[in-house]
């Protein structure tokens, strides 16, 4: 017998239990339907048949191709914001934990903190009004006068500063020298305090 290629599928099933098989009919070249015996593992409807995948790499497009390149040329940049986030961050916690803790100094100051304060701030608005005419005298004058007023209202704190501003200073003068003298006398071997003196 010649079966086509089209085949016409009739599953037929009753709730009685002596059919449990479904009938299939194909159909042949003259149209008359004949019963074909098949075993219900072997239709597709039961069975899901086993197939291999294969990965295939899809080739990349423009558009990704370039976001590619972008994110590759910034990446030196995007490490350099890294590094400098991580430089900033330390400061801007030390800034923020000193704003908030004069933040909580102002809303329950010492006795006697406002009247000293607008003293050093007037002061201050007084040297401003002395320092006519020149600029180094409008930044010396007022600084000055609010230093003054400062050391006289708070001399404990004044001495400290004094100490560790006067230490800082001799030691960038004393770098400033040897720097001038390396540049003036480029020859002249410098002594280490363990060499002798001639």
């Amino acid at each position: 017998m010649d079966y086509t290629a089209r085949i016409r599928l009739k599953v037929t099933g009753t709730t009685t239990t002596t059919q449990m098989l479904p009938a299939v009919f194909a159909t042949t070249e003259d149209n008359k339907p004949v019963p074909i015996v098949v075993d219900r593992d072997a239709l597709s409807l039961y069975t899901t048949p086993k197939e291999t995948f294969n990965y295939v790499e899809t080739e990349a497009g423009k558009l990704e191709s370039g976001i590619a390149s972008i994110r590759t040329s910034l990446e030196p940049y995007s490490a350099w914001c890294q590094d400098v986030n991580g430089n900033i961050r330390p400061k801007v916690q030390r800034v923020t934990r000193f704003g908030n803790e004069v933040c909580a100094y102002l809303r329950q100051p010492p006795d006697g903190f406002y009247p000293r304060a607008g003293i050093i701030g007037f002061a201050g608005v007084v040297g401003f009004f002395l320092a006519r005419g020149s600029r180094i005298k409008r930044i010396i004058y007022p600084a000055g006068l609010i230093a003054i007023g400062s050391t006289l209202y708070y001399p404990e704190q004044a001495v400290a500063i004094g100490k560790s501003t006067g230490d800082s200073v001799y030691d960038c003068a004393l770098q400033g020298y040897v720097a001038l003298d390396k540049l003036v006398r480029p020859g002249k071997k410098q002594n280490s305090p363990s060499d002798p003196k001639p």
